[in-house]
């Protein structure tokens, strides 16, 4: 009888949890379209007027032929909340970018290679967000601002870049 009773509880179980999103289920956005895939999650809508702030800090780089998945994750932020109903003018993204992350800002001429981040940073700044690199990082590293992808800032450092931004109201994600 306990067998039993288990067996039926187990499968009411399996029946009651959600269904998982598989790789096909996630779908590009509008804000980003190339990048920033996402899942859209059924009955969640936001107000079109809600307001974002917010600060990616992306230390880790990514792999030398792939995306940076900390710059890709502002993309899929934008997507899925224009998605949900967020007017696209009322999201404010800056990435303060450090540590192993200076490699993904650079040129292909400073990289000696295509840098597989450009056309990502390219749409992301064309949505509005804003690159800051920690000088602290570049001077590590003998970056200059010409070996640096268009647009890209140097800033004095992560940590003042952050709470600069923070006094201004946004938020770290």
């Amino acid at each position: 009888m306990i067998r039993r009773t288990a067996a039926c509880a187990a499968a009411l179980l399996v029946f009651a949890m959600p269904a998982l999103a598989g790789m096909d289920d996630f779908q590009a956005g509008t804000v980003v379209p190339d990048f920033g895939k996402f899942v859209p999650v059924e009955g969640v809508t936001l107000p079109a007027d809600t307001e974002f702030k917010v600060i990616f800090d992306v230390a880790d780089g990514g792999p030398d032929d792939g995306i940076n998945r900390g710059i890709d994750s502002a993309a899929r932020f934008l997507n899925m909340n224009a998605d949900a109903g967020v007017a696209p003018e009322n999201m404010k993204i800056v990435l303060v970018l450090h540590g192993g992350a200076w490699k993904d800002l650079l040129t292909d001429e400073a990289r000696s290679s295509a840098n597989p981040n450009a056309q990502l940073i390219a749409e992301l700044q064309a949505a509005g967000a804003t690159f800051d690199l920690c000088g602290q990082t570049a001077a590590a590293h003998d970056v200059t601002k010409d070996m640096l992808l268009p647009g890209v800032n140097i800033v004095l450092s992560a940590m003042t870049a952050r709470a600069l931004l923070q006094q201004e109201g946004y938020t770290l994600n």
